[in-house]
């Protein structure tokens, strides 16, 4: 019997290691397919108005039936921060991610999307909803941390290195000898061009959080936001995908590459992701969730490898080492700013004289009063009687003397 319960605990305590590591597997494959979809032709805008059209479809069910109750009335403000969530998040985010993707790799493109945390803390810097005092060591440690991240940034996108063969990379690349042979120059640009639009899909991702966090204070429901966010990218979708693409061609999708694509990215990674990470968040937080994001660049790395034959080159090797170094050190400082947040929210508001808490511990006075007037008066008339002076004496409240509020320290 130990046995099981030292096994169903072990199981407890490791189920939010066991769901990050599923979804950064899940992440992974999504990088992968999209890459092997965008390769064969498939118009990255269409596929991000499938992708939110799956998202959508699946999440809308769910936000109905489990926030019927909670979801508030949309006002005029919050409609217009759901029509940029929608036009920061699904439309520029995921186009121009996957236009960076298609240019570059998915290691590259997943390395890029380590810098989300290092750029969210400069944008809430900027819209002064977080405060920087560089006496702290918290503070010095993000600063820190984001310019170690853009450096990384800069050195993968400006430099790419001699490539790194692995051990099974001379075997996969000996097969696919036929592929078509890019000119160097050419090379180099499109991996300029694609680090630029990586940039840019992680500045406009840090930029959804921003308002996603003020969005959440008028609308709390959570499901029915992202249900409203990805309907709202659909439609903004389609209208850019009409601008963008004139082939009616382009909009056709059939029980293929493209299909398996768009339907795993809006279910997997717009849906399910979704709900694991709602949850592992509520146990451990969000910077939890956060540090398990260098590891799908593994995973994606080792896949890529061995899928596409892909190429890793000692500059994007050394610019991620970078780039995850300074993720850490903006996590550990955020880390440190949320226990510092919960301590002091944990220490218990002072009392003010007259208020609710002063009635109750007014109640418990009046308790040990009364215990110990009814003791005296058992001795002095028998335990039977008792006096009707000393029964007006238990109902007086004993005056308490005024506390003095303390504030709680600033952060």
């Amino acid at each position: 019997m130990e046995g099981k319960g030292c096994f169903s605990s072990f199981l407890e305590r490791a189920k939010p290691y066991i769901a990050m590591v599923s979804l950064q597997f899940g992440y992974a494959g999504m990088n992968i397919i999209t890459k092997v979809s965008l390769n064969r032709g498939m118009s990255h805008y269409v596929l991000v108005v499938y992708r939110h059209a799956f998202a959508t479809a699946v999440i809308a069910p769910f936000a109905l039936v489990l926030e019927r109750k909670v979801r508030p009335k949309i006002t005029l403000t919050i409609f217009m921060q759901l029509f940029v969530l929608g036009l920061l998040g699904p439309v520029i985010d995921q186009n121009f991610y996957y236009a960076g993707l298609k240019f570059t790799s998915p290691t590259f493109s997943c390395a890029m999307s380590n810098m989300l945390p290092a750029m969210t803390f400069v944008m809430a810097v900027i819209c002064r909803m977080e405060k920087v005092d560089m006496k702290k060591l918290r503070c010095q440690a993000k600063v820190v941390g984001t310019i170690v991240t853009v450096g990384g940034a800069m050195l993968m996108t400006l430099y790419k290195g001699r490539v790194i063969n692995l051990v099974w990379s001379d075997h996969i690349h000996l097969h696919r000898s036929d592929a078509p042979v890019q000119t160097a120059a050419a090379a180099d640009k499109d991996w300029v061009n694609g680090s630029i639009l990586l940039i840019i899909a992680t500045l406009a991702w840090a930029s959804f959080f921003i308002i996603q966090s003020i969005t959440l204070r008028r609308y709390p429901a959570h499901l029915s936001l992202t249900a409203l966010v990805c309907f709202m990218g659909t439609l903004q979708s389609i209208v850019v995908t009409f601008v963008m693409e004139h082939k009616s061609s382009a909009w056709s999708i059939g029980w293929d590459m493209n299909l398996l694509a768009a339907a795993y990215a809006g279910i997997v990674s717009s849906s399910i992701a979704y709900y694991v990470q709602g949850l592992v968040m509520q146990k451990r937080g969000p910077v939890f969730v956060t540090a398990f994001s260098p590891l799908m660049m593994i995973i994606v790395a080792i896949m890529g490898s061995f899928i596409l034959a892909e190429k890793i080159y000692l500059g994007g090797v050394l610019g991620a080492v970078l780039i995850v170094l300074g993720l850490y050190s903006v996590l550990w400082g955020k880390y440190k700013e949320y226990k510092e947040k919960e301590a002091a929210d944990s220490i218990p508001e002072p009392v003010k004289g007259g208020g609710g808490n002063t009635q109750l511990m007014t109640t418990k006075f009046e308790d040990i009063e009364a215990n110990t007037v009814v003791d005296r008066t058992q001795k002095e008339y028998g335990s039977n009687k008792i006096n009707p002076e000393a029964a007006m004496t238990i109902c007086t409240p004993i005056p308490l003397p005024h506390l003095i509020q303390l504030e709680a320290p600033k952060i």
